[in-house]
């Protein structure tokens, strides 16, 4: 979708106001402007911008309208989709990131976008992430399905909901992940990616051995 086309979006299914797109937009500029600095998206999707990275950051909240409640987001790298979401709700949201430059950043960024009341940056593995339940965890590009339960599960409950997009290997992910992982699972179509789907599972928990 062209720029217009995702802000016609955000106002006709998230009823988005102007101001929040003016947010979105800064959002824009000061990724672009720090990308040279530690290479925070790829430049070919720097044209691209709002379909690449708003658009589909947004296409979460949809799914994740009957789990209210706080949101994280793991390897959040450049903010995507943990800045969105953060911009887009009123969600208290926790952005994990291991890496120094790119926390340094997600920091700098939350002060610049005024989120810093209910949005917070954890510089540190996910695994040694202390043992709490939240409402949603989202992860792009973060590991293979059966990895990232390994080292999240920590984070969920019965009731937590899992939003991972995913590429191609979405459904080799989650035959592998199924060897040893068993929850309600399914999967929608990502808006931005024509090869890509959205995991959405819940009730996740290791398999019992036989």
């Amino acid at each position: 979708m062209t720029r217009s086309e995702v802000e016609a979006w955000l106002e006709r299914i998230l009823s988005v106001p102007r101001e929040t797109v003016a947010m979105l937009s800064k959002l824009e500029a000061a990724t672009i402007a720090a990308n040279d600095g530690q290479n925070l998206i790829a430049r070919s999707t720097i044209e691209d911008f709002w379909n690449r990275h708003i658009l589909d950051s947004a296409q979460l909240l949809p799914l994740a309208t009957d789990h209210p409640g706080d949101w994280i987001d793991l390897g959040s790298g450049a903010g995507f989709p943990g800045l969105v979401i953060a911009l887009l709700t009123n969600r208290p949201v926790t952005l994990v990131e291991v890496r120094t430059k790119r926390a340094e950043h997600l920091e700098t960024m939350v002060a610049l976008l005024g989120l810093g009341d209910r949005v917070s940056v954890v510089k540190a593995k996910v695994e040694q992430l202390p043992i709490r339940a939240h409402s949603v965890i989202s992860a792009r590009a973060f590991a293979p399905l059966d990895r990232l339960f390994g080292v999240a599960h920590h984070l969920a409950d019965r009731n937590t909901l899992w939003l991972l997009p995913k590429g191609r290997s979405v459904a080799s992910e989650l035959d592998t992940a199924a060897r040893t992982w068993q929850g309600d699972f399914r999967t929608v179509p990502s808006i931005t990616d024509p090869e890509g789907a959205i995991i959405i599972a819940s009730h996740v928990r290791p398999r019992r051995r036989q």
